[in-house]
């Protein structure tokens, strides 16, 4: 993969370790809000990620590329297939039990992804310093093991649920992360 600086862990980067009260392996993550493009069960035309946790470090989902997602015709459009990456990175920073948001997302495409391909995708921690998460994430086509056809680098960037409150719907956010204190 083709990476910055920016989204390389610098050394001595902690991996982290799964959270205690996080997910345990093998569950499922629910969306992390119901009208979001990449996870949201309401959006009408989102990818509808369902992620789970396979051993409480990593995150992994499938997404079934659709006639809404395309670009070039029957080809899934480069900004679906990077938004797919986003949000399983974006999922995986759920394990941490704290809000993150991206910084910076870096996309190499490998091969083309028709409509009506399943890319199965995995996303994982490779250090944190401070508020600086470091992850990485790849789609294979047809099956976990199949060709890798995207990959991505990030930097996510922890926040607190002000950030949200100041800059979203904090109405919104208050109805759906009951988890979550949320002082507008």
């Amino acid at each position: 993969m083709t990476r910055s600086s920016l989204t390389t862990p610098p050394a001595g980067a902690a991996v982290p370790s799964p959270e205690a009260g996080g997910p345990e392996p093998g569950t499922t993550l629910g969306s992390h809000y119901s009208r979001c493009f990449g996870c949201g069960t309401e959006h009408p035309t989102g990818l509808h990620l369902a992620a789970r946790t396979p051993d409480g470090a990593t995150v992994e989902a499938e997404f079934t590329v659709g006639e809404a997602h395309q670009g070039a015709p029957r080809l899934a459009h480069g900004g679906v297939l990077a938004a797919a990456m986003d949000e399983v990175i974006g999922m995986s920073v759920y394990l941490f039990r704290k809000p993150y948001v991206t910084g910076r997302l870096e996309t190499d495409y490998l091969l083309p992804v028709p409509v009506g391909t399943t890319l199965h995708l995995r996303a994982w921690c490779n250090g944190i310093v401070g508020r600086k998460a470091y992850l990485e994430a790849e789609g294979r086509i047809g099956a976990p093991d199949g060709p890798v056809a995207v990959r991505a680098a990030a930097l996510f960037i922890e926040v607190d649920m002000a950030h949200f409150a100041e800059h979203g719907d904090v109405a919104a956010i208050a109805a759906e992360h009951h988890d979550y204190e949320v002082n507008p």
